[in-house]
C-alpha cells in the first residue's frame, strides 16, 4: 500500500496539449476533452492514447451499523443485489454491457454466504463490518485483508492492459460509513454531510446524523491517521475500494471515480499517499450533500451533474463514452498540415 505512485509523464502531457493546438480546430475548442485527451496520453505514455479496456469492480459488503435504523432498505438487500449483477439486471451490468467492459463483483463481506454465482468472487473477510456505534466497524487484520482484495482487482485489471478502472460498491448503510469517513477527515459536523441515502426521509437524515456524531465521540481518540479512520468508521467494500485506488496508481492505470460511496474511499486513499490523486478522475455529483465537500477537498472536478444517486459505480460507466471520445480526438484527429488547412484560416 505504501509503495511509490509515480507521476504522470509531464513531458508527454505538455507534448499532448501542444499537440491539440495542430489539430484542425480553433486552440482550446474542445474545452475539457482536450485535457483528457491530453491526461491519458501522459499515462500511457503515448501521444494518440486508447481508452478500449475498461475493468469494472463491485465490491459488494453490509455493514453493522445498519442495525441503528439507518436506511430505507433492508441488509437483505446486499445479498439480494449481488445476484441481481449477477444475472445481469442491475443499473452497472447493463452500462458493463454497453460498454463491453469487463465486469465482476467482487463479495467482500455480505452478512450471509452466497451460493457460487456467475461474474461473482466470493471474497468475505467478515460477515459484514461491526456495528461502529459500539465498536471499531473492522479488526486491523480485516482492514488489511480488505485493502488486499483492492490491490488484486488492481494488479488484476493492470495485468489485462485496462486502460481505465472503475470500482463500485453495494452495501446496505454505506452511505452512514461514507458520511462518518467525511466527518472525520473534513473535520465536519456530521449534519452538514449527511443526506438521504437510499431515500430516507428527514427524520431518518436526522438519525442518522446522531448516529454519525455518537460514532465519532467513541473513537475520537483512535482517529489520529487515515487507516485509523477507515478501520474505525469504514466498510469492507470501501476499504476494499481504497485499495484498489492506490494499487492502480502504483501501476499507472487512471481510476474513474464514482459517486459518494467511491469518493469517501478515494478521500481516504489521497490522504494515506497524495501522490495518487493526478491518476483520478471525478466521474459525476452526487445528490448526497457530503460529495461536493469531499470532491472539494481534492480539488476535483466532476465531469457530469446528471442528479444521480445509485452508486454501483453506474455514474462512472456513464462516463466513459465521453472520455472515449477525448481519447480518439487527441489520436484521430488530422492536424493541419495532414489535411492541407491552413491555421490562419482557423
Amino acid at each position: 500500500m505504501y509503495q511509490p505512485i509515480q507521476p504522470l509523464n509531464s513531458e508527454l502531457h505538455a507534448e499532448a496539449l501542444a499537440y491539440q493546438d495542430q489539430l484542425t480546430k480553433p486552440p482550446g475548442s474542445l474545452g475539457r476533452l482536450e485535457q483528457l485527451g491530453a491526461l491519458f496520453a501522459a499515462a500511457q505514455e503515448q501521444l494518440k492514447p486508447s481508452l478500449d479496456k475498461v475493468s469494472i469492480r463491485v465490491f459488494a459488503a453490509d455493514h453493522g451499523v445498519a442495525e441503528e435504523g439507518v436506511s430505507a432498505f433492508p441488509q437483505e438487500v446486499t445479498t439480494e443485489m449481488v445476484r441481481n449483477f449477477s444475472r445481469g439486471g442491475a443499473a452497472i451490468t447493463v452500462l458493463a454491457r454497453q460498454l463491453n467492459a469487463d465486469f465482476k463483483v467482487v463479495n467482500a463481506g455480505t452478512l450471509t454466504e452466497l451460493e457460487p454465482l456467475p461474474q461473482v468472487e466470493d471474497a468475505r473477510v467478515a460477515a459484514g463490518s461491526a456495528n461502529f456505534c459500539r465498536e471499531s466497524a473492522m479488526t486491523p487484520l480485516q482492514l488489511q485483508a480488505a485493502l488486499e482484495l483492492g490491490r488484486q482487482a488492481a494488479a488484476e485489471a493492470a495485468e489485462q492492459g485496462t486502460h481505465l478502472f472503475i470500482g463500485g460498491e453495494m452495501g446496505i448503510a454505506n452511505t452512514t460509513a461514507a458520511t462518518a469517513l467525511a466527518a472525520a477527515l473534513l473535520q465536519q459536523p456530521a449534519q452538514s454531510l449527511v443526506g438521504p441515502g437510499t431515500g430516507i426521509d428527514r427524520a431518518g437524515i436526522d438519525r442518522k446524523a446522531a448516529v454519525i456524531d455518537r460514532a465519532l465521540a467513541l473513537h475520537q481518540p483512535q482517529l489520529d491517521s487515515p487507516l485509523a479512520i477507515l478501520q474505525h468508521l469504514g466498510g469492507l467494500e470501501i476499504a476494499a475500494l481504497c485499495g484498489a485506488y492506490l494499487g492502480c496508481a502504483q501501476r499507472g492505470l487512471p481510476v474513474l471515480v464514482d459517486g459518494f460511496i467511491t469518493t469517501s474511499a478515494a478521500l481516504v486513499a489521497v490522504r494515506i499517499n497524495p501522490d495518487l490523486r493526478p491518476w483520478l478522475l471525478f466521474s459525476h455529483n452526487s445528490a448526497e450533500p457530503g460529495h461536493r465537500l469531499m470532491q472539494q477537498a481534492m480539488a476535483a472536478e466532476p465531469l457530469l451533474d446528471l442528479g444521480m444517486r445509485l452508486g454501483e459505480g453506474s455514474g462512472a460507466a456513464v462516463c466513459v463514452p465521453l472520455l472515449q471520445s477525448a481519447c480518439r480526438l487527441q489520436s484521430e484527429m488530422a492536424t493541419f498540415a495532414e489535411a492541407s488547412v491552413s491555421e490562419n484560416l482557423i
